[in-house]
This record gives structure tokens, C-alpha cells and sequence, in this order.
């Protein structure tokens, strides 16, 4: 049932009102970079999921938005979010209301950057706050705060970068879709900035196979995150996975020139436009750790591809 002819009290179907290309495709790359090594590299292409609401953003939001039953959805975010921007085009084509909770009171005052408008164009009204109460969202007096201050006392909350027991168990669906799609992967690789991904991916994979986690943040609190999520969504562990903490550039939107050079010669070779946050990092990492001999050879690695490139983000956060 689609949104005009709906009864009017019923929540839309989320999955089905945003018509994703599922299972997404899953594209095999020849690059000498990973085949010297024994290593067949294929790409999980998150990306093609959605235009507007791509990748793991969609995996993480539709159980969230399906929960909402029709209230509106109020997230998290720094300035040039990609959870903000998925979660207001997602209002926008479902046509219930948002609210985006940004990092930095000081941004109130200023012109808003090509993410945060794009956020306000899909219809979601932005509420700033300063950034010691963006640091203690998660408490229960500053959250009540934080809801009051924006008029939101009703919401359905997401948490930021869409990280919940909800989306842990939407993206369990991207391990089984690898699980089934090629019996031969040992790995299935993804950059992680909340963990719900990982979290999911690894329950989805089944016995057999790993799920490697990128960080694209520094501070190693990711491994707990990702523990966590686990226990609020499969009741406890779930799958092998582990975390490869040392390509993150020295925190979210920084990278090096390696990883800049790396990015620059992929989209080169492959015709792949290559994310710079999170998927630059990611297949860097990966080309490194197959010249360690961190996989056997004769495996193949998958990568998620969880996004595209956008206008690049000054070194604030997810």
C-alpha cells in the first residue's frame, strides 16, 4: 500500500514506499593489488540501494522507522552527517516529520554547509546544540532535555549514526545476503563509525566466516559498542568478528596521503567513485592487510560499500 492510499492512521511500509534494489549487488574487481596476494576482492555494493537513502543507512533505518508508527523520527549528528541526510530524505519520501539534533551550537548562526541544507530542503528542521550536551545525549536528564528544547517530546528517537538493537538486526539481512550470494567469501569487511553495522553483519554471516571491522575514528571504544549492540539484539555474541583500528587517519574525515592516493588510483582503475570517510579507509586497510598475509591465500574478501562521495566534510564527525 503506498502513501496516497494508505488509511490515513496507518504507518507507511517503509521497505516497500522506498523501493531498494535487494539483494544489492554483489560486483567482483580484478586489481593486482589484492590477486599478487592470493586475494579475490568483490564488492558489496550498499551503495546502489537507494539513491537517497544508500547503503547501511537504509538497512539501519527501515526497523527504526517501522517502530516509529508514523511519529516523528528525531537523530543525531555533526555537521555533515550522512545518517542526517539519510534520515530527512528518508521523511521526506514517506512524508512524516524529522528533527536533527547537530553538534555545535555555534552552527546556528551561520550559513548552513551543502549537508545540513540538503537536510533542511528534505524537510528536516535542525535543533543545535552546544556540544558538552551533544556529549551526554545518552543520559537520561540531558536526552529529556534535548527532546523538550526541540519540541520533541513525542519522537521516536534514533541514536546517532542510526546505531541500534533495531538496525543491528536490519543489517544481520547484509551477512545472510553474503552468506548466500558466494559460499567461497571468508571475510566480509566494512568501515564502522556507531558499530551497528558490524554488529549486524556478523550475526548475519553464519559459522565459517569473519567480519572485519574498519574504524574510521579513533579512541578504540568501538569493540564495546559493537558488544553491546550484540547483546541488546541477538541477546548476546554473535558471529566472529574483529577490528582493524589503525587506518583511521587520526579520526573521522581525516585521511593520509596514502589513503588519498589509494582512493585516487581506484577510481581510476575500477570507474568506482570512492567515498573518502569511510570507504577510502576501508579499502586501503584491506589492500594493506592482504600484503600482511592477513588472509590466506586463495580467500575471498568482500567489501561493503556503504556509500558515495560528498562535498568533503571539515574534521568534525558522523
Amino acid at each position: 500500500m503506498n502513501k496516497e492510499t494508505r488509511d490515513p492512521g496507518e504507518p507507511p511500509d517503509a521497505a516497500a514506499a522506498l523501493r531498494p534494489r535487494l539483494p544489492s549487488p554483489l560486483v567482483p574487481v580484478a586489481d593486482e593489488r589484492f590477486e599478487r596476494h592470493g586475494v579475490r576482492l568483490l564488492l558489496k555494493r550498499e551503495d546502489l540501494i537507494h539513491p537517497d537513502v544508500p547503503g547501511n543507512k537504509w538497512r539501519k533505518l527501515v526497523p527504526n522507522l517501522r517502530a516509529a508508527a508514523g511519529r516523528p523520527v528525531l537523530t543525531f549528528g555533526g555537521a555533515w552527517s550522512n545518517h542526517l541526510r539519510a534520515t530527512a530524505a528518508a521523511g521526506r519520501l514517506l512524508g512524516f516529520p524529522t528533527i536533527g539534533v547537530v553538534r555545535g551550537h555555534e552552527l546556528a548562526d551561520r550559513p548552513l554547509n551543502p549537508s545540513l541544507a540538503r537536510c533542511a530542503a528534505d524537510g528536516m528542521r535542525l535543533h543545535f546544540t552546544d556540544r558538552s550536551s551533544y556529549r551526554a545525549k545518552n543520559e537520561p536528564g540531558t536526552l529529556a532535555r534535548l527532546l523538550a528544547e526541540a519540541g520533541a517530546e513525542d519522537a521516536h528517537v534514533v541514536p546517532e549514526g542510526g546505531s541500534n538493537a533495531l538496525a543491528a538486526r536490519g543489517c544481520a539481512e547484509l551477512g545472510r545476503e553474503l552468506r548466500e550470494a558466494d559460499e567461497e567469501i571468508a571475510v566480509a569487511a566494512v568501515a564502522c563509525g556507531t558499530g551497528g553495522t558490524l554488529a549486524g553483519l556478523a550475526a548475519g554471516l553464519g559459522p565459517g566466516r569473519r567480519a572485519l571491522g574498519v574504524p574510521v575514528l579513533r579512541g578504540g571504544f568501538l569493540g564495546d559498542a559493537v558488544r553491546g549492540l550484540q547483546y541488546e539484539a541477538f541477546g548476546g555474541p554473535a558471529g566472529n568478528w574483529s577490528l582493524a583500528e589503525r587506518f583511521h587517519c587520526g579520526g573521522y574525515a581525516r585521511t593520509g596521503p596514502e589513503v588519498e592516493a589509494f582512493a585516487a588510483g581506484f577510481e581510476d582503475r575500477h570507474g568506482l567513485p570512492v567515498e573518502r570517510v569511510y570507504v577510502a579507509k576501508l579499502l586501503y586497510g584491506l589492500s594493506v592487510l592482504a600484503a600482511e598475509g592477513a588472509f590466506p591465500r586463495g580467500s575471498a574478501v568482500a567489501a561493503v560499500i556503504t556509500g558515495r562521495p560528498w562535498p568533503a566534510p571539515a574534521a568534525d564527525g558522523p
